[in-house]
């Protein structure tokens, strides 16, 4: 297994365990549907969590959370609906985080963003707006 690969596998289950750590059940990891896969669904209080880890081994090229772009983004979405159909978890609401984690001198720092995007961030504004 390529050396990016088992990071990515030891961001995952540090992952995991931070969230368990804070309360949350997970329900699910590495769910796919077709090419769309979601890293961990989890559920705390009344909300679905859908959690995109991004693990790096340097901020050297910026911070792990900047590599979920829009794309990344509308593909959570589309599993997202997709994995409530099927589970007929319709009535849940929804929240889309981000846990980034770096290796550190001292092991491996975690930043865990709850709210990290809406699926309105993913809509292109820019075409409804008239120029004058």
């Amino acid at each position: 297994m390529a050396k990016h690969n088992k990071l990515g596998q030891r961001g995952e289950e540090i992952a995991k365990k931070y969230l368990e750590d804070k309360g949350y059940t997970i329900l699910e990891t590495n769910w796919r549907y077709g090419h769309w896969e979601i890293d961990i669904i989890a559920k705390r209080y009344d909300f679905l969590s859908i959690v995109e880890v991004k693990t790096r081994s340097t901020n050297y090229f910026g911070y792990p959370e900047s590599f979920v772009g829009k794309k990344k983004m509308q593909n959570l979405i589309n599993a997202t609906d997709e994995y409530m159909r099927q589970k007929g978890m319709t009535s849940l609401g929804v929240r889309f985080e981000i846990v980034a984690i770096t290796v550190s001198d001292n092991g491996f720092e975690v930043e865990h963003i709850e709210e990290a995007f809406s699926p309105t961030d993913t809509l292109d504004l820019s075409s409804s707006y008239d120029s004058y």
